[in-house]
């Protein structure tokens, strides 16, 4: 069969292709020879303007209008290269060669394309590169589009009382809207941490020591060479003392990063399918979908089951490329090569997460009623109020005596609350302190959002 979204094997080139059709310019093979073609061809003009060669401004102009607008034909024609060569980027080293010699570049400059390079110094410049356009472009934006949702939903119900629930059980009442911004801090804070760490990169020859470069120009300092290209050219940081290939301990600590933030979204997912199910909310009905093959009244929580589900398959991959690609053998093994292509596989299923996430926040409909029932029902609540003022006044055991109201106790109503209060030997300014106090207004402080 041709290759179409139904015949996909994964679901992200097939189902949600929609959904992650954006993410090829990032992880595609297509985008790796790219990227690989930006890494030379930049290598290339540095050391022109370095003066290992001359290459005049009309070159200079054909060669950066080669990477803007190197496409699917640029690429077919490195595979078909490397049907040959059988080896990825001397498929790339070998295309740029022959565009040179269309672009009527002098033969002399020819061999300075990959010159004293090995396949990682491209490989682990390019896919840093891509990663963190995908993480710039796509993935914070996202994410951060999320947040900031949740901020704005978090402040809409900022004064809605809700019924805590603590080991599921009733517990001190809380505000809705502080319990959203629980998870809009803590993808703040974790949206931080990630920001620190930096896209490494690995550019030092065969064996991260320079040697083909030194000793074909021994008086180059190639180490600021190197700094200057990978870190001022690419935007990348490069690694000082490297084998043939980088560390990965950047690249894992993304990974690790982002495995935290799908734990934290889990979470989110968790707790408002719990609150839908609950019938705190209601969820928008859209004309002509149906909840259930067999049940007509159903409109199920889908779309924070589906982030779930999507959440956890990243998080599976994510573990395996932090747990691998920080070890090699010596100063070298190919099982990096064929995991780096993955990159994109739970990047995707995060995206697609992330928007399912947004879709089920859109359909969500307060259902008030439900939450003041709830708090009503369950007066036993204010007995940690009560006691701790008692605690205040030096009432005795103020805890054991609300404990023996409360605990395992069915019916507490404000009715036999109040009775309780009335027993106490207090003063009545007292009494009419604690008689304020319900479900619906003890809910303590919490900063502004």
């Amino acid at each position: 069969m041709e290759l179409s979204n139904l015949t996909a094997v994964s679901p992200i080139d097939g189902r949600y292709r929609g959904q992650t059709a954006h993410l090829d310019a990032y992880f595609s093979e297509f985008a790796l020879m790219k990227y690989r073609v930006i890494v030379e061809i930049e290598y290339f003009l540095l050391l022109a303007q370095k003066g290992f060669f001359t290459l005049d401004a009309k070159a200079t102009a054909a060669l950066r209008l080669l990477m803007e607008n190197f496409g699917v034909t640029e690429a077919e024609a490195i595979k078909d290269i490397e049907k040959t060569t059988n080896h990825d980027v001397k498929a790339v080293e070998y295309f740029l060669k022959l565009q040179l010699e269309k672009l009527g570049i002098a033969a002399e400059t020819h061999e300075f394309v990959h010159f004293g390079l090995t396949s990682q110094d491209v490989n682990n410049t390019a896919i840093p590169l891509s990663w963190k356009h995908a993480v710039e472009h796509e993935y914070l934006p996202a994410l951060l589009n999320l947040q900031h949702h949740l901020q704005g939903l978090a402040r809409q119900w900022a004064q809605v009382p809700m019924l805590a629930r603590t080991h599921g059980q009733a517990a001190s009442p809380t505000k809705l809207g502080k319990e959203l911004m629980v998870f809009a801090e803590r993808i703040d804070n974790q949206v931080q941490l990630l920001s620190y760490i930096p896209f490494a990169a690995k550019f030092g020859g065969a064996t991260g020591n320079f040697n083909a470069h030194h000793v074909a120009y021994p008086n180059t300092d190639w180490l600021a060479f190197a700094d200057h290209f990978v870190e001022d050219i690419l935007g990348l940081q490069r690694m000082q003392f490297t084998t043939q290939i980088e560390h990965y301990d950047s690249l894992a600590a993304h990974f690790d990063a982002i495995k935290r933030i799908n734990n934290i979204l889990i979470g989110l997912c968790r707790d408002l399918w719990t609150y839908i199910s609950l019938d705190y909310f209601k969820q928008k009905t859209k004309a002509g979908e149906v909840g259930s093959s067999a049940m007509p009244h159903k409109v199920n929580p889908i779309d924070f089951e589906n982030a779930e589900g999507n959440l956890g398959i990243a998080n599976s991959l994510l573990e395996h490329l932090s747990a691998k690609l920080p070890i090699s053998r010596l100063q070298r093994d190919l099982t990096d090569s064929t995991v780096l292509r993955n990159l994109g596989v739970p990047m995707a299923h995060t995206i697609i997460a992330l928007a399912s996430i947004e879709k089920g926040l859109n359909k969500l409909v307060l259902n008030p009623n439900k939450l003041a029932q709830d708090l009503e029902a369950n007066w036993a609540v204010v007995a940690e109020a009560i006691q701790t003022i008692l605690r205040r006044e030096n009432y005795a055991n103020p805890y054991e005596a609300l404990k023996a109201l409360t605990r395992g106790a069915e019916g507490i109503t404000q009715q036999s609350m109040h009775q309780f209060i009335d027993n106490l030997e207090l003063s009545e300014q007292i009494k009419i302190e604690l008689k304020a106090i319900s479900p619906h207004n003890y809910t303590g402080v919490n900063p502004a959002y």
